[in-house]
């Protein structure tokens, strides 16, 4: 494989045109949706405008990122059993959403998860909490989309050499950025939209493609995936099996699929997008169907990869794992198919960068902003300016770290923003709206509690570094190459950071004397009933 002239048996220049027809495409359709984004509640929540199915497809389209496409069907082909994990639990997440969090939400709040808070606390400090959780989960999740970039397009049009890779990094950013200014959540959701349906379309016709090879056969595929990588693809372990300190692993890992999907800000954001608690329900039905479907066809992809493609190959070429799907697009379709499932996986990783820093913007705008700085003494215009101020820096922060973390495997980066999404977020979200004695001191110690365990366990971690040197390779599996500062043994630190900030704010809660009695009780009606929800939203 020469990797300065892109993947053998690709053709880099169709690569590119599929690619410029697509971004041409969606940037029209912004700019068309930008006409009617004249106040704050069209620019965050679309207007309120989008149907339980339209906001479930674009649901679906936020959250099957490029750690869904690119990462999970690296891990299965490499890993088998193990890499699968990463689908289940990303899809057993979406229960905890649908039946704790979705319609309470969507009848308490208005635009961010700091409303939800502040309706029965003192409004600057959770506030302000919120909005820094949000922006640390964004930040995390976008590494993730931007990594995802860097290793696709370094796949794709063979750009060899650290430099150029950087330069592709920050064109995705500069993309997504002009998605989110210009267009703002309808914008931003009509893409989701677009590229949900381009993904499911294209991993279903790959799936049936992969499964026509082997009889229509999933045992047939096994089988040929075993013959090419080993028996250890289908059984449990080959992961995360080999020691007690990687199945404690796994099970940190799992915990954080299941728990971070429920905390993370900008799916959050997408219930305030429809008219109705009925809408909110409908939207993760929806979401549910298509998400589940679309994991099913992971372990296709992934066992097909292993089979076509084989682990050595993938293990070797630029993006490493990431590279999966793409090759063995190039292995069933050649360089047309590679071209069109290239151009997906870009307008994935765009579709959810731009919902991600929408979300990061609104927060810090809406929040911080205008409730915190302003005390709600603001005019729409200029807190949708500040949002998009905030956009921009939101975007050169995620350039700046997707170049840090290129060699990453997606999946992985996106397993740590649920983490600090279930630790940091998840915990003030359920204690705010089940446990009438949670107050102002319980939400900020498990908001920045949660945070600051979670990301110092992170940051100690072999995620980070000191994690052996692959002999095949020559790097080490750790961000940081060449130094060992960790003392935390596991990846993920969710087994630990979920249970301490759930702690946490019990701990600050039955420490202080506020109780708001009177204020739960109309939070608990409104979320339950959705009375008075519409009022809270016109003014």
């Amino acid at each position: 494989m020469n990797t300065a002239a892109g993947v053998e048996g690709s053709n880099s220049t169709l690569n590119i045109v599929i690619f410029l027809i697509f971004v041409a495409i969606t940037l029209v359709i912004v700019f068309r949706a930008s006409r009617n984004t004249k106040t704050a509640s069209d620019y965050y929540a679309a207007g309120r405008a989008f149907t339980g199915p339209q906001n479930g497809i674009a649901i679906s389209g936020d959250y099957l990122s490029a750690a869904s496409f690119l990462g999970i069907a690296g891990a299965i082909a490499v890993n088998g059993y193990d890499g699968f994990l990463y689908s289940i639990g990303f899809l057993v997440a979406w229960l905890v959403a649908l039946l704790l969090v979705a319609e309470l939400l969507r009848n308490t709040g208005k635009f961010t998860m700091g409303d939800v808070l502040a309706f029965r606390m003192r409004q600057t400090p959770v506030r302000a909490a919120a909005a820094v959780s949000t922006l640390a989960v964004s930040l995390f999740y976008l590494l993730a989309q931007m990594a995802g970039a860097g290793g696709l397009v370094n796949l794709l049009l063979g750009i060899s050499g650290e430099a150029g890779q950087d330069v592709v990094i920050a064109v995705v950013g500069v993309i997504m950025i002009l998605y989110v200014l210009i267009g703002g959540m309808k914008g931003t959701t009509w893409v989701q939209i677009i590229k949900a349906g381009l993904l499911i379309a294209g991993a279903f016709a790959m799936t049936l493609w992969v499964l026509g090879k082997y009889g229509f056969s999933l045992s047939g595929l096994f089988q040929a995936a075993v013959d090419k990588g080993g028996k250890a693809l289908l059984d449990p372990g080959k992961q995360y099996g080999k020691t007690g300190t990687t199945k404690l692993d796994f099970l940190s890992l799992g915990i954080a699929l299941v728990l971070g999907t429920a905390g993370l800000p900008h799916v959050l954001m997408r219930f305030y997008t429809v008219p109705t608690a009925r809408d909110a329900r409908r939207s993760v039905v929806w979401a549910i169907v298509l998400i589940g479907v679309f994991y099913l066809f992971t372990l296709v992809l992934g066992y097909g990869a292993g089979a076509l493609v084989g682990p050595d190959k993938i293990s070797h070429a630029p993006g490493t794992t990431n590279s999966a799907a793409p090759l063995l697009a190039l292995e069933l379709g050649g360089p047309v198919l590679l071209g069109f499932i290239s151009a997906v996986a870009f307008a994935t990783i765009l579709a959810v960068v731009a919902g991600l820093t929408i979300t990061a913007s609104a927060s810090f705008a809406h929040d911080v902003y205008a409730s915190v700085l302003k005390k709600g003494q603001v005019s729409t215009g200029g807190e949708v300016r500040v949002a998009r101020v905030t956009a921009l820096v939101i975007g050169a922060l995620a350039i700046a770290g997707g170049i840090l973390a290129k060699s990453q495997n997606v999946a992985f980066l996106v397993a740590l923003a649920f983490a600090v999404a279930a630790s940091a977020n998840l915990p003030t979200i359920l204690y705010s709206l089940f446990w009438k004695r949670f107050n102002t001191q319980g939400a900020l110690w498990s908001i920045y509690g949660g945070l600051l365990v979670t990301i110092v366990l992170i940051v100690f971690s072999p995620a980070v570094s000191g994690k052996p040197v692959d002999p095949k390779t020559g790097k080490s599996a750790s961000m940081i190459q060449g130094v060992d500062f960790h003392w935390f043994p596991l990846d993920n630190p969710g087994l630990v950071s979920i249970p301490a900030a759930f702690l946490l704010g019990w701990l600050g809660t039955v420490l202080s004397k506020e109780h708001n009695r009177a204020k739960y009780a109309e939070m608990e009606v409104r979320a339950l009933t959705g009375a008075g929800a519409e009022k809270a939203v016109a003014h």
